[in-house]
C-alpha cells in the first residue's frame, strides 16, 4: 500500500518538496529510490529543476515586493541583514550557499530579490546551487538507506546467531535432562532391584 502510493505519487511529491523547503521529502525519496521504488536520476533531475524554479519565484517576489514584505514579515526583517552581509562577502556563492543554510530557503532568495541582485547573476548561481543540492540531499537518503539494509544484514547475521545459540543451549538442556533422567531411572531400578533381593 505505502509502496504503491510512493511509486504513483513519489515524484510529484519531490516537485512539491523541492519547491519549497523539500530537504526532509529530498532525503526520503534519496531512501525510497535506494529501496528501487523511485529513480534516483529522476528524483535528482526534478528536485534540481522544482527548487530553481521555486527559489526563482520567490526571488522575483521579493525583487516586486520585497521591501514591503520585510517591513511586515520580522522573519524576512531579521535575516535581510544576514543575507546583506553574505553578499556583500561572497557576491557569487552567497546565492548558491543560502539554499544550504536552515531557515533561509525561501527567506534567503526573497531578501536577494530585495537587495536588488541582477536576476541573469540570480538564476546562474541559483542553477548551480540546485544542481549541488539537489544530489547531496538525495545521496544522503540513499546512504542512509544503504546504511539501513547493511545493519539489517549484520542484525540478521547476529539474529541468525542468537537463534543457532539459543538452539544450542536448548539441545544441550535437553540432553543434560535426558541423562540425568536416564540415571535417575537407572537408579531407581538398580534399588528396585536390591529391595527384592
Amino acid at each position: 500500500m505505502v509502496e504503491q502510493f510512493i511509486h504513483d505519487w513519489g515524484y510529484v511529491a519531490v516537485a512539491l518538496g523541492a519547491f519549497a523547503e523539500g530537504e526532509t521529502v529530498l532525503l526520503g525519496a534519496g531512501y525510497a529510490a535506494h529501496r528501487g521504488l523511485l529513480d534516483f536520476g529522476w528524483v535528482v533531475a526534478i528536485a534540481c529543476a522544482c527548487a530553481s524554479a521555486g527559489d526563482q519565484v520567490f526571488y522575483w517576489i521579493g525583487r516586486q515586493w520585497g521591501r514591503r514584505l520585510i517591513e511586515r514579515v520580522p522573519r524576512l526583517a531579521a535575516q535581510f541583514p544576514r543575507v546583506g552581509r553574505l553578499l556583500q562577502r561572497y557576491p557569487h556563492w552567497a546565492i548558491v550557499g543560502v539554499r544550504f543554510l536552515y531557515g533561509l530557503r525561501i527567506a534567503g532568495p526573497i531578501t536577494i530579490g530585495a537587495a536588488n541582485v541582477s536576476p541573469l547573476r540570480f538564476f546562474v548561481f541559483n542553477v548551480i546551487g540546485a544542481m549541488l543540492w539537489a544530489p547531496m540531499i538525495a545521496g544522503l537518503g540513499w546512504l542512509f538507506g544503504q546504511a539501513l539494509t547493511s545493519l539489517s544484514g549484520r542484525l540478521q547475521h547476529v539474529e541468525a546467531g542468537l537463534l543457532l545459540l539459543v538452539a544450542l543451549i536448548a539441545a544441550i538442556w535437553m540432553f543434560a535432562r535426558r541423562r540425568a533422567a536416564r540415571r535417575a531411572a537407572l537408579r531407581d531400578s538398580a534399588s528396585g532391584g536390591d529391595c527384592r533381593s
